[in-house]
């Protein structure tokens, strides 16, 4: 039983590693319940402390994951309309396949932009913030599970 545990909190660890950059994963998550598999079994001892403080980081790059396009997109000098394509982006394209989750919050900002009177060029600007706030998420998920799994490795 506990070498079934082991593989599948390694399992878990590289659905996480993927699930940052495939949609519909959720990678940090998945990482994350490795861990506490890997708990269960008698080789692995987490402090509950350190279990709880990666709760929060789990969390947090999940909620970061939703908001950092909007971010990025008011950084590069979008408006209201803007941050709300980007958002509303990022949801539509959770539906639209990796593209879709790609060219989502991009695509969403744009005619956010274009809807709210901007210029071509600037809305392609606050396009760009978008899709750089996605690429700076998915680095952060990236980091999280990476560290997550470089604990668990280093508990064996």
């Amino acid at each position: 039983m506990e070498i079934f545990l082991l593989v599948m909190a390694f399992l878990c660890m590289l659905v996480g590693i993927i699930g940052c950059i495939v949609p519909g994963l959720p990678g940090v998550p998945v990482a994350y319940l490795g861990l506490w598999i890997a708990q269960a079994t008698e080789r692995v001892d987490f402090t509950w402390q350190m279990l709880f403080i990666w709760g929060i980081v789990t969390i947090a790059a999940t909620v970061l994951d939703y908001v950092v396009p909007a971010w990025g997109t008011k950084q590069y000098g979008g408006t209201k309309y803007g941050v709300w394509g980007s958002t509303i982006g990022v949801f539509v394209g959770l539906f639209a396949g990796p593209w879709g989750v790609i060219l989502g919050p991009l695509v969403g900002a744009v005619l956010g932009e274009l809807i709210g009177g901007k210029e071509a060029r600037e809305a392609l600007r606050a396009g760009w913030g978008s899709f750089l706030g996605l690429l700076f998420g998915t680095i952060l998920k990236l980091i999280c599970c990476g560290l997550m799994t470089a604990a668990l490795i280093a508990q064996m």
